[in-house]
């Protein structure tokens, strides 16, 4: 496969601050990929970076653990070469930020824990070419199985409200089938875990748990943000997480017609907290680095592909202008495009107040690896 023409090849001496940065911690990140392709190898983006092509840098990285900076940046600048790349727009891409939110639930119903967390229903089929019914949205990838087929899933409204589980089952709901996860305090609370797709739930019980995404119900997200926005409520350039969580506590009674505008609804899995420093494993199937794993368009680009990022005007990571090398390691239904990333900034409230503000104008340069262009060389 060849190189797309959005990317524009560079050299390391062309990158802001490339020479400052950690590349340790980067090349920490870049080697839990480089074992787990191992098992499954990550599939190629439609930009045209074969997997293929990290093999030897992969090889590498599993043999070898670099002492210091220096010698992790001999490493990426042995085995890639930096190509910016160009937004769809022409002009310059945008991060946003995700965390891990940490809160308090419970294994069972309570006075006052009554907002579930769903696992996957048994009639949730995923949906591709060779089942989709005639008609059906090409973007649902998820739908209900029914006797006669496969339909559209219930919405998060639909869900939320008790929905019957399917046709001549009246009084039967999801809430009846033994899907509840765990039970948390609060509706909004409940909605960010669904955002960010991912939480470590203290247990009232005493247990220390995580839960992380397993599937949704496949409709478009909608933002409360742009939709809080487009009412008047929050001038656009003012939304955050912050004001929107603000904007609910202040509005409790407009909740449900706010976050029901946003049809995707999300079901989780139960998983263990192995590591408290690292993240959830998300859709590359590694655990996620605080400040060093970013959520890409997997459409587009191949899981494992080191990203620099130059994003001057982030500053909510480390005060200082954000030039940090990242791992593609996740991905998201917002996070589309060729310059669009979703930066992991950590598990609970210190690295929500990060992730909650970040919506920056970036440069994106991928490290691409040496074989794939032409005459790059060693």
């Amino acid at each position: 496969m060849s190189l797309s023409q959005a990317f524009r090849e560079k050299s390391f001496d062309d990158l802001p601050g490339w020479d400052e940065d950690d590349h340790l911690a980067a090349f920490a990140a870049f080697r839990r990929s480089a074992f787990h392709v191992l098992t499954k190898p990550y599939r190629s983006g439609g930009l045209g970076v074969d997997f293929n092509g990290f093999t030897e840098a992969y090889a590498e990285a599993r043999t070898v653990s670099p002492t210091d900076r220096a010698q992790a940046r001999a490493f990426f600048e042995r085995h890639f070469v930096p190509a910016r790349i160009e937004a769809e727009s022409g002009g310059a891409g945008l991060v946003t930020g995700f965390y891990e939110p940490v809160v308090d639930a419970s294994p069972v119903r309570t006075e006052r824990f009554t907002v579930p967390l769903l696992s996957r229903p048994a009639d949730l089929v995923d949906i591709d070419d060779a089942n989709r019914p005639p008609g059906m949205d090409l973007y649902l990838a998820f739908g209900r199985e029914t006797p006669n087929g496969p339909v559209e899933y219930f919405d998060r409204g639909e869900i939320e409200r008790g929905v019957l589980a399917g046709e001549g089952l009246a009084g039967k709901s999801l809430a009846g089938k033994g899907l509840e996860i765990a039970w948390l305090a609060d509706k909004v609370d409940a909605f960010f875990i669904h955002v960010q797709g991912s939480a470590r739930l203290i247990m009232s019980d005493g247990r220390l748990c995580r839960v992380t995404y397993a599937a949704k119900s496949g409709q478009r997200f909608t933002g409360p943000g742009k939709i809080l926005s487009e009412l008047g409520e929050i001038p656009l350039q003012a939304v955050t997480m912050q004001s929107i969580r603000a904007w609910f506590k202040a509005h409790p009674d407009r909740v449900d017609e706010i976050l029901w505008q946003n049809r995707s609804y999300i079901f989780f899995r139960e998983a263990a907290v192995d590591d408290p420093k690292l993240g959830p494993i998300a859709a590359a199937k590694v655990a996620l680095t605080p400040g060093r794993s970013v959520a890409v368009d997997r459409l587009l680009h191949t899981f494992g592909t080191p990203f620099y990022i130059d994003a001057p005007s982030l500053t909510a990571f480390d005060r200082k202008p954000f030039r940090r090398l990242m791992i593609a390691q996740d991905t998201g239904s917002a996070i589309t495009g060729s310059a669009r990333g979703d930066l992991f900034a950590g598990t609970g409230d210190a690295a929500g107040e990060i992730a909650g503000v970040v919506r920056n104008p970036a440069d994106f340069y991928a490290l691409i690896p040496r074989s794939l262009v032409p005459g790059a060389g060693r």
